[in-house]
């Protein structure tokens, strides 16, 4: 295949698996497919609830369980690709953060771990310092409000 080819291809596959991502999330398909399930259910009587009648029900939620798998799978990528962009150019636009941010994903387990030790550690100070703060904010309304009191008695 040409990359042209390839590409169109690649954008067609795209479009399909956007929409049908956005189709299967709405609240009619829901119900679309819990009334086949239902109708399933309702025409075993019929066919006494024989091996075909159960194979039919399990051969189609296998085809469509396979074939969503890779579609989803494909939204979710270009979904999750396309927030690390925004962070990424979030990153670069502000001038305090650490650009080694934006490429976080290269980065092996243990370099993730440390980095992550950093956070919790930075995640604890500042909920200290929210505490502390928090905490003489109160001794401070206290005091105003005693000082309120006692000058209201005079």
């Amino acid at each position: 295949m040409k990359p042209r080819e390839v590409y169109k291809s690649n954008e067609i596959f795209r479009r399909l698996a956007t929409k049908t991502a956005h189709g299967v999330g709405h609240p009619l398909t829901f119900t679309g497919a819990l009334l086949v399930v239902l109708v399933w259910g309702g025409t075993g009587h019929f066919f006494h609830y024989s091996d075909t009648w159960q194979l039919v029900i399990n051969t189609g939620t296998t085809i469509v369980t396979f074939l969503m798998v890779f579609l989803i799978q494909n939204t979710q990528n270009r979904d999750s690709h396309a927030i690390h962009l925004k962070l990424d150019e979030l990153i670069h636009a502000h001038k305090h953060a650490r650009n080694r941010m934006m490429a976080l994903e290269e980065l092996s387990e243990h370099e993730l771990d440390e980095l992550q030790h950093e956070f919790d550690r930075i995640a604890s100070e500042k909920v200290q310092e929210v505490r502390e703060r928090a905490s003489s904010s109160r001794i401070i309304d206290r005091s105003s409000a005693t000082s309120k009191e006692a000058h209201s008695a005079r």
